[in-house]
């Protein structure tokens, strides 16, 4: 973890563009933008992929949605739309390996993505 690019900006030693945060959930635009509006959500516990959640991680992955929520609408694209999706593993498209929610706005989504 200690090489966690996810973890690095959730210690203070990396600053991301903070769009929101509280005790468990921080969320911060992507640099690399796939869509005018894109944030990444993190949980602020070290979770590798969808494939290590257990049981007693469904509330901390309801709160990566209910910040979702909250930043889609504080960015203006709640009504409009948006897109959430989580990748797992390197064949999933996963490039940082600590659990993260992209949220995705500000333009249609077609389907399927890209």
């Amino acid at each position: 973890m200690e090489e966690c690019l996810f973890c690095k900006m959730i210690a203070g030693e990396i600053q991301p563009d903070v769009l929101y945060q509280d005790d468990d959930v921080l969320a911060f635009r992507d640099i690399n933008p796939q869509a005018p509006f894109h944030a990444l959500i993190v949980p602020k516990r070290h979770i590798a992929t969808l494939n290590d959640l257990g049981e007693e991680d469904a509330e901390l992955m309801g709160r990566l949605l209910l910040a979702a929520k909250r930043v889609a609408a504080d960015a203006g694209i709640a009504e409009a739309g948006y897109r959430t999706l989580i990748n797992c593993n390197a064949e999933g498209g996963q490039v940082v390996f600590h659990i993260h929610l992209h949220l995705l706005g500000g333009r249609p989504m077609g389907w399927p993505p890209g």
